[in-house]
Order: C-alpha cells, then sequence, then structure tokens
C-alpha cells in the first residue's frame, strides 16, 4: 500500500458500459465520517476499447480470450493512474438473463486477476452478481450512488444514459427506486452500425438524426413495447434491443429511423420521470453528448429541468467509474452496496469478490454505522 493517510482510501474505478465505446477510469480518494462518505474526484479519463474485442464472445474459447484480453486492457489502464490503494471494475457486461421480469444471471467479463497482476493492487470486481442470487435485478447498481448523492429535501431523478438508460428516484422519507427505463444509445448504435458497415459505431453529434423525423406510425409500433408498462424493479439490455430487434424497421430510411428512436429513448425517459413527480432530472453518460438527443429530452420532460452531474461535482462522462470507485470502497470497508428497494433483492448485500494484490491481503476493520449520504468534495484537478 502507498497511500498510508488516516480513514482516506485513494480507489481507481473501471467500466466499460454496454456501449463498449471505451474504458472509463476514475480515481477518486475516499473516506468515511460517521454516516457521511466523503468522495474527492481526483482525475477521470475514457481509453479506446480494445478494437479486436467489438464483436461480442461467441463459443467457450472466446469467452476465455475476452475475458483475458478486456482483464489485461483493464490492468494497463489502471496501471496508469498508480499510486492508488484499491482498484474496483464493474467489468463488460456481456449477458444480462431476464426472463418474466425475473433477473436468472448476469455475466460481466475482465477478469480481475489480470489488473491484480498488472498494478499489485487488490481488485473488487464480480459487484452485480450477489445483488441477483439474492433476488436482485443486479441493476441499476448507480442506484447506491445516487441515493446517497441526492439525500435532501426535494424528490430528484439520477439518470444515466449508456447503451440502456436508467434511472434513480429519490424521494425525502421513501426507499430509492430505481430501474432501466429502456434503451438509451443501443438502438441508435445499432443502426448506424449497420447502415455505416461498422465504418461507424455511434451518431456522433447526432448529425444523422438531424437529418430526419419522427416517424409517428413507427414510434407507435416501438411504443406497444411491453417492457416499457412493467412494474419496477426491472432491468433489461442489448440482448433485446439490439439490431435484431430493428428489423421490422428496415424499410424506414436510417435518418428518419435514428431520429425516431431518439424520440423513443426521450420519451421513455420522460414518461418514467414524470412518473414519479420528479423535481429535477440530474442526467449523465454518453448519451448527454448527443445534442440531438438533449434537445428531445428537454422537450419531453416539458417543465421538469434537466441537468448534469457537472453541476454537482460528478463529470457526465465519469460517473460510472466513480460508482465502481465508491462499490469497490464499500466492498472494502464491509458495507453493503446494494439497494434493495432499487433492485429488487431481498436484503443488503457486500457486493462483489476481492482479488488480492501483490501483498498480503489486509482489510481494514467493517464499519458498523450505517451510511446515508455522499458528499462530493473538491476535485483536486481539473476532469
Amino acid at each position: 500500500m502507498v497511500w498510508n493517510r488516516p480513514h482516506v482510501v485513494r480507489v481507481i474505478g473501471l467500466i466499460s458500459g454496454t456501449s463498449m465505446d471505451g474504458i472509463d477510469v476514475a480515481v477518486a480518494d475516499l473516506s468515511i465520517h460517521g454516516d457521511v462518505v466523503e468522495l474527492v474526484p481526483v482525475q477521470c479519463a475514457e481509453h479506446p476499447f480494445p478494437e479486436d474485442l467489438l464483436a461480442m464472445p461467441g463459443n467457450l474459447a472466446e469467452v476465455c480470450a475476452f475475458d483475458t484480453s478486456l482483464g489485461q486492457a483493464f490492468g494497463e489502464v489502471a496501471a496508469g493512474y498508480l499510486p492508488a490503494d484499491l482498484v474496483a471494475s464493474l467489468g463488460q457486461t456481456v449477458h444480462h438473463e431476464v426472463q418474466d421480469g425475473e433477473c436468472l444471471g448476469t455475466l460481466q467479463l475482465g477478469q480481475p486477476a489480470w489488473i491484480a497482476e498488472r498494478t499489485g493492487l487488490p481488485v473488487v470486481a464480480d459487484l452485480r452478481v450477489r445483488d441477483v442470487a439474492a433476488g436482485g435485478h443486479g441493476a441499476p447498481l448507480a442506484s447506491t450512488l445516487d441515493a446517497l448523492w441526492l439525500a435532501g429535501d426535494a424528490p430528484a431523478v439520477a439518470l444515466n444514459i449508456g447503451g440502456i438508460a436508467n434511472i434513480t428516484v429519490v424521494r425525502p422519507g421513501s426507499a430509492p427506486v430505481a430501474y432501466d427505463t429502456g434503451p438509451g444509445n443501443a438502438l441508435l448504435d445499432a443502426v448506424v452500425d449497420r447502415v455505416t458497415d461498422g465504418r461507424k459505431r455511434q451518431d456522433t453529434g447526432g448529425e444523422l438524426a438531424r437529418r430526419g423525423r419522427v416517424r409517428e406510425d413507427v414510434l407507435k409500433k416501438l411504443l406497444a413495447d411491453p417492457y416499457y408498462a412493467r412494474p419496477w424493479p426491472k432491468s433489461t439490455g442489448k440482448e433485446v434491443y439490439n439490431a435484431r430487434y430493428l428489423d421490422a424497421f428496415a424499410a424506414v430510411e436510417p435518418e428518419d429511423l435514428l431520429r425516431t428512436l431518439v424520440e423513443l429513448t426521450a420519451r421513455t425517459i420522460a414518461d418514467a420521470c414524470r412518473a414519479h413527480d420528479a423535481n429535477v432530472v440530474v442526467a449523465s453518460g454518453g448519451g448527454m453528448r448527443n445534442p440531438v438527443l438533449v434537445a428531445a429530452l428537454e422537450q419531453a420532460l416539458g417543465p421538469i429541468p434537466l441537468t448534469t452531474s457537472d453541476t454537482q461535482g460528478l463529470p457526465r462522462d465519469g460517473k460510472e467509474a466513480y460508482l465502481a470507485a465508491l462499490l469497490g470502497f464499500l466492498t472494502w470497508n464491509g458495507i453493503a452496496g446494494n439497494t434493495p428497494s432499487a433492485t429488487g433483492a431481498s436484503g443488503p448485500r457486500l457486493l462483489g469478490a476481492i482479488t488480492p494484490g501483490a501483498g498480503p491481503l489486509r482489510l481494514p476493520e467493517p464499519v458498523t454505522t450505517a451510511v446515508s449520504k455522499l458528499k462530493v468534495g473538491e476535485p483536486k484537478c481539473a476532469h
């Protein structure tokens, strides 16, 4: 261990999201003061996702190679942010099995042993599956950060738009609610990948969608998807919202389809936010880089103000990596990392498994006081 200051742990958080458009890393100094966790952002960045891993593995040999190569890539990224005390990795979700509203299993790859070997640090990883084993969906784990971070006097909704969009509803005096609202960027990316024969993986700046128009007939069919009417907790993924999902709309002009899918994402998010009487929506994630989607979301939300997590101290592009750092820190200190009311688990659980680093594994004394708030401190450097 290098950072031996009392009560402060420097954590490197890692994740590659459902869009597989990069490896996100965040470095945070974390400490506990009574019932408050303090997170001081140090640095965050995005690194290119390995080009040879863009195709999902199809057999066991490919799964093994993917798990190894991505673990090595994660380790190489983390090694660039030393010194630190701990690495926490949410990995890459390659499959999330949901049937009849029940999550039967989830699989994240990016073998943590390679991260530990490259950095010499202990690694907390495989953070979702314990919640699933306890009857939850293992998602959205962002609900843990959001519930602590937005605790206050007025109802607020934290929104993340990645491949899948999810919200966390934080309301005074009530248990947090969180769930996937439906596709975020997943279907948009699938259209772009198809029409460019893989030369482009996303509609950068909403350039193509801006040229199209909303096809109300197509939107009506898309909104009829039964997922949107299902009660929470619920989760979904690219197992559902992928290129095959769009086969029925192959005859629609690509620009029109993209613009219509933008409207689908915006309306399903806005419908969910209005259902919870949100006073404000605090957004993050890659979807907030798309000005066409942001404009559609602002219009769909109507009078509900839309802001970004940057205004509250967490950069929109780094929030999920900071989430990974927080979850690893909680596990390291013996604190449950799930929010049962959000994920549907039968109770609070310590999340993940710890892979030792180069030296003996020495855990701190478990924290016995429940934490109820997250304070984001002043950043130590520009993001």
